[in-house]
């Protein structure tokens, strides 16, 4: 059976035909080109109204040279900091007409180099979330995913970077807890090959340096809940007073446990937490804890690429600064 013209879908000839303007018109009307005069361009719409036409996102890709959508590959998608990121990111990217395709590297170094480059090669840029990335490897790679964005890094020459000052948070916390008049602390490290695990150790030596008679014992530990849990036993053989843990999900962890051991908290230990995820509020007690500004780091990072893709303004390195949130998990020393 053959199809006949007045069945098939109305194409873009149709439009320009039925508004009396070239092909390129029409293609630059409908991608929203400013050069067009609005005029015609508003006569090239009703055409494609009047005919039911939509242009062929694959067809408009190949025209334009471009997908539409950006990359986004991150350490951990179970993380709740991550996610936050991703939310503010996607809103902004899809309020602007961009879809966002997320790669999670589940820590994998060498994974995360391949992901980078792969789904490169199929959108239009790559934000790149790796925190652990060795510095050497970071600069060899961005030149092959420009153009790119980068999170939770030092300042870049090839790429834009986004983030927040993971020391300031931290000198919050150790100066809350000084305040209380805690002097012997734990500091449970996560991600110790990260740029924002060193940002905080800084932190915490500075702080030891002006703070009389401040200790600070630091205990590997991890990122998740898990680790928070595991690490209870050697907490309380510390003897010490106050607990530093290296995000709200290991603090969770560590509250847990401790509460099967009936040790009071602040009373006995206070605790914090870093990033304010959450559930951060609604532990027993609520966590004391440094907000990270997550969904408005992905909306910045998203501004960035958008610049970059559009030819505006080059966006200078933009870095946030956590808030500490004081909540019932920390109090003055008690007597045991």
């Amino acid at each position: 059976m053959l199809m006949t013209r007045a069945s098939s879908r109305p194409g873009i000839t149709d439009v320009a035909k039925l508004a009396g303007v070239s092909l390129s018109t029409v293609s630059r009307a409908m991608n929203g080109n400013p050069t067009v005069d609005p005029a015609l361009a508003e006569r090239v719409q009703a055409a494609a109204v009047q005919l039911g036409y939509t242009a062929n996102p694959v067809a408009r890709s190949l025209v334009l040279g471009r997908t539409q959508t950006v990359a986004v590959v991150i350490p951990d998608l179970e993380n709740p900091t991550f996610q936050a990121i991703l939310r503010g990111l996607s809103r902004a990217a899809t309020a602007d007409g961009y879809h966002v395709l997320v790669a999670d590297s589940r820590e994998d170094l060498d994974e995360e180099h391949a992901l980078a480059r792969a789904t490169r090669l199929r959108t239009d840029g790559v934000i790149l979330c790796a925190p652990r990335m060795p510095e050497a490897d970071l600069a060899r790679l961005l030149p092959a995913l420009s153009p790119a964005v980068v999170i939770n890094r030092g300042p870049q020459s090839s790429a834009p970077v986004v983030g927040a000052d993971y020391g300031s948070g931290m000198r919050e916390i150790v100066d809350h807890l000084t305040s209380l008049g805690h002097r012997r602390l734990v500091y449970l490290a996560g991600a110790t090959r990260s740029v924002t695990h060193r940002a905080r150790q800084e932190a915490i030596e500075a702080a030891v340096s002006v703070v009389d008679g401040l200790e600070v014992e630091e205990i590997s530990a991890g990122v998740d809940f898990d680790s928070g849990t595991a690490v209870a036993d050697q907490v309380l053989a510390s003897g010490a007073t106050a607990v530093i843990a290296y995000n709200d999900l290991v603090a969770m962890g560590l509250l847990s446990a401790l509460t099967i051991r009936r040790v009071d908290v602040p009373q006995q230990l206070s605790i914090t937490g870093f990033d304010d995820i959450p559930f951060a509020a609604y532990t027993s007690p609520p966590l004391t804890t440094a907000a990270v500004p997550a969904v408005e780091i992905g909306a910045a990072a998203w501004a960035a690429m958008h610049a970059q893709l559009t030819g505006g303004d080059p966006t200078p390195a933009l870095t946030l600064t956590p808030t500490l949130v004081v909540r019932g998990s920390t109090a003055a020393p008690g007597v045991v």
